[in-house]
């Protein structure tokens, strides 16, 4: 079974992201549980928490069907003791957050080393930080997201997020989430069958897919290895119809959320339409 949805607006209450995934014919969904670009908000309210739940319950969402993702200014790799502090105090606030509304995983960009620490220094401050935060939360998976690997951020190929996840202690509480777009800037060439299945190959040898905890399914603007992180709709990029066709009908990727993040929410409804038919052809 694919569970297909989109990055829905959670404006007005973390309540509401349900409705807007219901009203989208999603039948899975990512959120925001806070201002995502803000380091500090308001506790969710009792409210709003139990009004969340009533909606996935009422319109069948389970929690291995939502992938929230965490605040953008976090960054568990930070090279300095200030900057890594907030993040991870931050971090510890997104999964409580989900541990209080049911949810079972949080979406992450791993981090930064901003030049000032090596790489593998910056990777072990991440599996740190996971650490930390899963010795003081329950239930919820850290779901790493690889990235398109701009400037001095971490986690463009599977050897380094394969390193985290190495180096955390709780196995069973550490996942992936492949954004399509990230793996084509970063150099997967995943617009084709031999390199879709070369490059999930080896993701499976590297990471495993025992791992794999979500996908974000985007579209890329611009070329393979080209290292910019810049989204696309479906079948409208330089990666097109055929890496979505693959995925759709590969068992590989059943029973996980599929969130579209593509830039014309207008049309989210058709994209999901169209992936679930290219599913069931």
């Amino acid at each position: 079974m694919k569970y297909i949805g989109a990055h829905v607006s959670s404006s007005g209450g973390v309540e509401n992201a349900p409705l807007n995934a219901k009203n989208i014919g999603a039948t899975a969904f990512a959120l925001f549980t806070k201002n995502q670009r803000q380091w500090v908000a308001a506790p969710l309210s009792d409210k709003s928490i139990e009004l969340f739940k009533e909606r996935c319950r009422e319109f069948g969402y389970l929690p291995h069907q939502i992938l929230p993702h965490d605040s953008y200014l976090i960054n568990l790799g930070h090279p300095e003791s200030e900057g890594l502090e907030k993040s991870r105090a931050a971090f510890l606030d997104e999964m409580q957050r989900c541990e209080q509304l049911g949810i079972d995983r949080l979406n992450f960009h791993p981090g930064s080393h901003l030049g000032k620490i090596s790489i593998s220094e910056s990777l072990s401050r991440v599996a740190e930080s996971i650490n930390i935060t899963l010795e003081k939360t329950r239930g919820v998976i850290a779901v790493i997201e690889n990235t398109a690997g701009q400037g001095s951020n971490l986690g463009h190929t599977f050897e380094q997020i394969a390193e985290i996840i190495h180096q955390v202690e709780d196995k069973s509480r550490v996942g992936v989430c492949v954004d399509t777009c990230h793996s084509f800037a970063a150099g997967y060439d995943l617009s084709n069958e031999k390199g879709f299945n070369e490059a999930f190959a080896h993701f499976g040898n590297t990471i495993g897919f025992q791992y794999l905890k979500g996908m974000h399914l985007n579209d890329a603007k611009k070329g393979l290895n080209s290292r910019v992180d810049r989204h696309d709709s479906i079948g409208k990029g330089t990666l097109g119809e055929e890496t979505f066709k693959l995925l759709m009908k590969d068992p590989r990727f059943d029973n996980i959320p599929l969130i579209l993040e593509t830039p014309d929410e207008e049309i989210w409804s058709r994209e999901i339409a169209q992936l679930k038919e290219w599913g069931s052809l």
